[in-house]
């Protein structure tokens, strides 16, 4: 049996392995027109049927290769035997990118109602594809814009003005134009056009080369060291659920802490970050209520290190009696300090079961699943000495606005600390790490990474990341990190939505001439 390349339906597919080998961990190589071929499919359709079909087949083919991280996720998280998670990496491959087959429906909606001729047509295209996949919900939320600062291109720093979202916002548009180079490839102005396009992206890597010469000097720095203990899930669950393990989870962390303070005891170390729920146990910001045996041990190290501790860990939410996934500040004495963060953006299926209160029996369906508090967001900072501290737990390191409210709190920087040890050492990690350091160029400030089995690191304001942790080890890393103590806001930081905002004002003003053109036509007749 041959493949019939010559078949339409190769066009959606082709899309989607254009896209789905141009994003982490692989190379940006077809981003700027590997939608161009699923949108030739469309243009040559009479029906709706084919457009939504071949924009499905499209995010199938790039959620496959790009996202088949899925499947070992529901293995290890699910307990799903391999043929089970493979069939909900299917499922999800189905139905987890929307935004080109809905873009597509509008797109062709429009068409049938005359609002636009052919140029105006793929703009249109163009527009409601980069507009959708900003604006549609996902649960692993995503842009194009992050494959250039994964790929250490310099025009990754464009993000400090539109964001990484609205990076990824001018890489679909960078399509509409070679759509147009492609189909008049034959003859001076197809030429012209992809020319037109070369210079732009080299003119946009010249600017990015250049940036550091603008950024703020930082007038401050401190040391932190960092801890990734590698502690394995069933371990993880076990102390989750209350089934022991936590004394050699404790023992892990401070074994790897002793150490590291041992071999940098000739340098002064600011704090020690620990990871996500390194510490099994609950704390409590009341020192009086912290008279556990575990809590006590951490308490105790500390004092005995004089050296201040931020550790992710779990507290009790008062209002509503749930546990909640926390991170903590212990002074040099030991001392819980009076604030801390919980969790605000949980993972749906991980962290808690939507719709749970309503229907009660899905919590018997999936006894595995967190039943974890939401935290209030991000509208406090935690305090340790002079530091203003900007945290954040996890995968809310992937919507911008989380960090813009940190920063416009006044962050000197921003801790994340994370468990990626769900997602196997593939795709995931990789993509993580990525998506959670481009913060830092969005709103030039540091941000320090910790996690349970890697990648953890630290990235500058300047978007240069520092020494990275291997995976599946146990690791510790001295940083020394310069910050500015009164940041300034950045461009993206101030205009937030200007892209988003940009693009759907200049939809709207195609389609209103586009009406506008069509009542003519009709007053005519």
């Amino acid at each position: 049996m041959t493949f019939n390349f010559r078949n339409p339906w190769f066009l959606p597919v082709l899309s989607g392995f254009f896209i789905g080998t141009s994003y982490i961990p692989f190379p940006p190589w077809a981003l700027l027109f590997g939608f161009i071929p699923l949108w030739i499919f469309w243009a040559q359709q009479t029906r709706l049927k084919p457009v939504i079909l071949s924009g499905v087949l499209a995010t199938f083919v790039f959620t496959l290769i790009g996202f088949n991280w899925v499947t070992y996720l529901l293995h290890e998280f699910a307990h799903l035997p391999w043929i089970g998670a493979a069939g909900g990496m299917v499922l999800f491959a189905l139905i987890a990118h929307l935004f080109v087959p809905l873009s597509g429906l509008l797109w062709f909606l429009g068409r049938q109602c005359g609002l636009y001729q052919e140029r105006s047509s793929i703009l249109v295209m163009g527009l409601l594809t980069a507009l959708l996949l900003w604006l549609l919900p996902m649960l692993f939320k995503w842009n194009l814009g992050y494959s250039w600062y994964g790929a250490e291109l310099p025009l990754y720093h464009v993000a400090e003005y539109i964001g990484f979202s609205g990076l990824s916002m001018l890489t679909i548009l960078a399509n509409v134009p070679l759509y147009f180079a492609w189909q008049q490839r034959s003859n001076k102005r197809g030429k012209a056009l992809l020319m037109r396009v070369v210079i732009v992206f080299s003119l946009l890597n010249v600017w990015g080369l250049n940036t550091k010469a603008w950024l703020q000097i930082p007038d401050s720095s401190f040391n932190v060291l960092l801890i990734q203990a590698n502690i394995g899930n069933a371990q993880k669950v076990a102390a989750q659920f209350g089934r022991g393990g936590y004394a050699d989870i404790i023992h892990q962390y401070q074994m790897l802490t002793k150490a590291g303070l041992n071999e940098y005891k000739d340098q002064n170390v600011d704090f020690v970050l620990w990871s996500e729920t390194a510490f099994p146990s609950v704390l409590s910001t009341k020192n009086s209520e912290n008279n556990n045996y575990y809590a006590q041990k951490l308490i105790k190290s500390v004092h005995a290190s004089k050296v201040p501790l931020i550790t992710g860990s779990y507290a009790k939410q008062a209002s509503t009696g749930r546990i909640t996934n926390s991170l903590f500040v212990l002074d040099a004495q030991g001392a819980v300090q009076p604030n801390y963060y919980s969790k605000s953006t949980l993972l749906a299926l991980g962290e808690y079961i939507p719709w749970e209160d309503k229907f009660p029996i899905l919590r018997e369906l999936m006894p595995m699943v967190g039943d974890f508090g939401h935290g209030n967001g991000p509208n406090e900072l935690l305090h340790l000495n002079d530091y203003k501290i900007g945290a954040q737990i996890c995968y809310e390191s992937l919507f911008p606005e989380f960090s813009k409210s940190l920063a416009d709190l006044g962050a000197q920087f921003i801790v994340n600390v994370t468990n990626d040890s769900w997602y196997g050492t593939w795709q995931e990690p990789y993509q993580h790490k990525v998506m959670t350091l481009a913060r830092a160029v969005e709103i030039r400030r540091p941000l320090i990474r910790a996690t349970n089995t890697g990648i953890s690191t630290v990235v500058l304001a300047s978007g240069e990341v520092l020494e990275e942790s291997p995976m599946k080890k146990q690791w510790y890393g001295l940083y020394k990190v310069p910050y500015m103590q009164e940041p300034k806001p950045t461009f993206y930081q101030q205009n937030f939505y200007l892209m988003p905002t940009a693009l759907a004002t200049i939809l709207a003003l195609l389609l209103l001439m586009g009406i506008k053109n069509t009542a003519i036509i009709n007053l005519r007749k």
